[in-house]
């Protein structure tokens, strides 16, 4: 018997700013001056906290901490396309992410310093706290995703990972659950090319990770992950796809990690210099201000009057996180679950006492 075909399959690719800042008109999305500008603020923002973050852990000021430098377009690019009753589920680097959700900055690097109260969620703020075994969260938010379908409520779940977590089973079968059920779920990778010292090349044999969604039933793309107007476009369209019942979708967002996996990792001791060199010239902050300059949206001025106020800002929040009273032993555990087990108890009965 002959063989047959019987399905064939494609992924795309999405891509509108070029590293010089050129954009395809075609396809820019449909944002006003005000919105393009907020966008890259919000980029500033989350690259400047995110050097706050670093030198406050150089001097001793913060404990380990995973830096978002040049991820900042895929978190940001994300975040700005949500709507507020869409809830999140963050790995442990979408400061961005936060940022875009008005999450409190004092809040984050108070977590970092190891106070648990970093994660109290403000109310109304739908983000979940940090989850830092790598992706495990997607599974809850595939069961959130189908609780939101049976309430009918418009709210679509969107997990963030990297790259490394699309080989875990966690990942799997969380989509091929989004996929049996149709759920209002949008799994975002952050493929910053490294799962701590593997490379991409060594943890998958796959041509590319958003194909890893196809044999779930789930769409699958790839987006240029330094553009920040191709992320939020791809993630607008996820979410409005999933919000209209047309199911789940995955986006492979492809940037660079710039920095080491965390401050307790040295990447010089597994990554090429060159390598490095190549992504700096690919930088998502600069593609969108060049852009902006071309539009005649911003100056030099505008640039010292923002970096100006958004060290204000950062500032700030770094007072309010070092002001806050030492957190309780018991604050360990009070953040973690919405009731202990008995082994929590009997752990948390143990740090009062000194036994730990």
């Amino acid at each position: 018997m002959p063989k047959t075909t019987l399905a064939n399959f494609q992924i795309d690719r999405l891509s509108i700013l070029d590293p010089s800042g050129n954009a395809d008109a075609q396809i820019l999305p449909k944002l006003g001056d005000s919105q393009l500008l907020q966008l890259y603020e919000l980029l500033s923002f989350t690259r400047m906290a995110d050097q706050r973050a670093l030198d406050l852990q150089r001097e001793g000021r913060l404990g380990t901490y995973p830096s978002s430098l040049g991820q900042e377009a895929t978190q940001v690019g994300s975040g700005f396309a949500l709507q507020p009753q869409d809830w999140v589920f963050p790995g442990f680097r979408e400061l961005g992410v936060f940022l875009c959700r008005d999450f409190p900055l004092e809040l984050i690097y108070r977590f970092w310093t190891g106070d648990e109260r970093g994660q109290q969620i403000p109310e109304g703020n739908n983000i979940f706290p940090v989850c830092i075994a790598v992706g495990t969260h997607i599974l809850h938010a595939a069961g959130a995703a189908l609780a939101a379908k049976y309430r009918g409520d418009g709210a679509v779940m969107v997990a963030y990972l990297g790259d490394g977590a699309t080989s875990k089973g966690d990942f799997h079968e969380a989509l091929n659950m989004a996929g049996v059920y149709r759920l209002p779920l949008v799994v975002i990778c952050q493929n910053n090319q490294w799962a701590i010292s593997v490379p991409r090349r060594a943890q998958t044999a796959a041509q590319t990770l958003a194909q890893k969604a196809i044999a779930h039933g789930v769409r699958g793309i790839q987006v240029d992950g330094n553009d920040v107007l191709a992320v939020y476009q791809a993630t607008k369209e996820a979410l409005d796809q999933a919000r209209n019942g047309d199911g789940p979708s995955f986006i492979e967002c492809e940037t660079y990690r710039m920095e080491d996996h965390t401050t307790a990792d040295d990447a010089r001791r597994y990554r090429e210099p060159q390598e490095l060199d190549e992504w700096r010239t690919r930088d998502p902050l600069l593609r969108m201000r060049r852009y902006l300059e071309q539009q005649r949206l911003w100056s030099a001025g505008d640039q010292e009057q923002l970096e100006l106020t958004l060290k204000e800002r950062i500032d700030r929040a770094v007072s309010v996180a070092e002001s806050a009273v030492p957190p309780e032993i018991a604050d360990m555990f009070r953040y973690t679950c919405h009731s202990l087990s008995s082994r929590q108890l009997e752990q948390l009965e143990e740090c009062r006492h000194g036994r730990a």
